[in-house]
């Protein structure tokens, strides 16, 4: 048996599956594609996680729009983070082209364009369904991390956030938080150190200081009503296709504390209301996260353990993520241990430091008998890539360069105009989109507060009414007894005149003769 022949068995034998599977391709040895080779991945254990990395240009984009295409036709709901804004395509059917037809005929599939019911996202205020979140639903802890408060600050949060639910003020927004920390701190400090300690200024001052920093990441935009509900990211067409949910990220790529609030936000709530799944045949959701290094810039180690952390148990509801980035030091090694299908670009090696990065990233692949692994990496083509999935059992399947198919939906982004047509025919739109701004602790403690301020003003004011009182009786007192005293004056003074005395005297003179 010749080695082509070999190499083709091989292939064949690792990629056999009892259950459902998607295609992404065929196997290539020594540069050449063999037709037929087709390398696989089972949807069982999608809800594994995975990587797709490569330089600029290799075509990772594509490969993420060829895997939510498949997930669709799967009836596989998808959630894709557009952060280059190249990925709304999706909704419309591939024009085709030469070279597509030349690359299906090389892999053996037939290629067939197609659109796919897609839903506009956005975190801010461009076009699409609004996503937002209360501050009460991040609570105290998730909420610290964010914010990556100290253990001081993260003890007076948690005080802030028990009084709020004590008192029946609901946080919603950053100006309900940053009212009811201010109140803390001055008009409400009494009542609040009687009840639950004391908050101290220093450590509140800081506080406000890194929400306004978040806010001028547009996280303001972000905290509100109506909240998204995450049963909405999991809709199946009445043709049984899988809804892909593109969120618009374009505008906030300079903006990684919001990018990583709403993504730690978006699978805390995901790990916290989806039902164990338990081991079923395929997963509920799969999430790509695009540019995936922008969870991770400048995020804190307490933001980092929280995600890694939520990596770790989301795949038990049935939950797959998976992370797009150019090289897969990008990635924690705590998260990038828990993946199990990566599918590697080409690498490029222009100084040592890359030369080292190609080097590590080989030894996270199986070994194969058929590759160098570390010369492969450098010598992929666009649209090429190194992939090693998961089994039905989670063994690794064989290691294979494959020659990748191209999508079947338009590879650029929509028009405007085509852009709107989706947002009008969307009822996510209608149900998101309405601004919410009820009473909650902002307005219940102004009005506490005015309420609180009247009362001092009217006690106040009857003390003042009490006084007047007081000094108008002293007066009163004073002025009887100051004119009972004039007229005793008065009629000394006339006894013990001089004329007086000599009438009485002359009186008494007459009398006595």
């Amino acid at each position: 048996m010749d080695k082509k022949q070999e190499f083709f068995d091989f292939i064949q034998k690792g990629n056999t599956f009892k259950g459902d599977y998607m295609t992404v391709g065929a196997a290539m040895l020594d540069g050449e594609t063999m037709t037929n080779a087709h390398v696989k991945v089972p949807l069982k254990t999608l809800n594994r996680h995975g990587l797709i990395a490569g330089a600029t240009g290799t075509g990772k984009t594509k490969t993420l729009q060829v895997l939510a295409e498949n997930l669709s036709d799967k009836g596989i709901p998808v959630l894709l983070m557009d952060m280059k804004g190249d990925l709304s395509g999706i909704a419309k059917a591939s024009p085709g082209h030469p070279k597509i037809d030349e690359r299906h005929q090389k892999i053996g599939l037939p290629f067939t364009p197609k659109d796919f019911p897609v839903e506009i996202l956005t975190l801010s205020e461009q076009e699409g369904v609004r996503l937002r979140a209360t501050v009460s639903e991040f609570g105290p802890v998730l909420f610290s991390r964010i914010l990556d408060a100290t253990v001081a600050q993260s003890g007076i949060i948690s005080i802030l956030f028990k009084y709020s639910d004590d008192n029946k003020l609901p946080l919603l927004d950053l100006k309900d938080f940053k009212k009811i920390l201010q109140y803390a701190t001055n008009e409400g400090r009494d009542e609040i150190e009687k009840e639950y300690g004391r908050i101290s200024s220093a450590s509140s001052g800081s506080i406000l200081r890194k929400i306004v920093e978040l806010e001028q990441q547009g996280a303001d935009i972000f905290f509100g009503e109506k909240s998204f509900d995450t049963d909405d990211l999991l809709r199946i067409t009445n043709e049984g296709r899988g809804i892909i949910n593109i969120i618009r990220l374009t505008d906030i790529q300079d903006r990684p504390a919001l990018f990583s609030t709403f993504m730690l936000s978006l699978l805390s709530e995901i790990y916290t209301t989806f039902p164990e799944q338990g081991d079923s045949d395929q997963p509920e959701l799969v999430i790509f996260i695009d540019e995936a290094h922008l969870i991770f810039k400048e995020a804190s180690k307490a933001l980092h353990s929280q995600i890694e952390s939520i990596v770790k148990l989301i795949r038990s509801k049935g939950v797959g993520l998976y992370f797009v980035t150019q090289n897969p030091t990008d990635i924690p090694e705590g998260v990038l241990s828990q993946l199990g299908l990566k599918i590697q670009h080409a690498l490029r090696a222009f100084t040592a430091k890359d030369r080292k990065a190609i080097k590590l990233t080989a030894e996270n692949y199986p070994d194969s008998p058929y590759y160098d692994t570390k010369t492969v990496l450098t010598s992929l083509g666009i649209g090429e890539a190194l992939v090693s999935a998961l089994d039905e059992k989670g063994r690794p399947t064989p290691l294979a360069a494959t020659m990748l198919r191209a999508p079947m939906s338009r590879m650029d982004i929509l028009t405007q105009d085509e852009l709107d047509t989706i947002n009008a025919q969307s009822k996510m739109v209608k149900k998101y989109n309405e601004a919410i701004d009820r009473d909650s602790a902002y307005e219940l403690l102004n009005e506490k507060i005015e309420k609180a301020n009247q009362e001092e003003a009217k006690e106040k004011a009857k003390e003042e009414r009490a006084k007047a009182e007081r000094t108008s009786s002293r007066s009163r007192k004073s002025s009887g007894r100051s004119t009972q005293s004039a007229t005793s004056k008065a009629i000394v003074k006339v006894l013990t005149s001089a004329t007086v005395i000599r009438g009485v005297f002359g009186i008494l003179g007459k009398l006595l003769k």
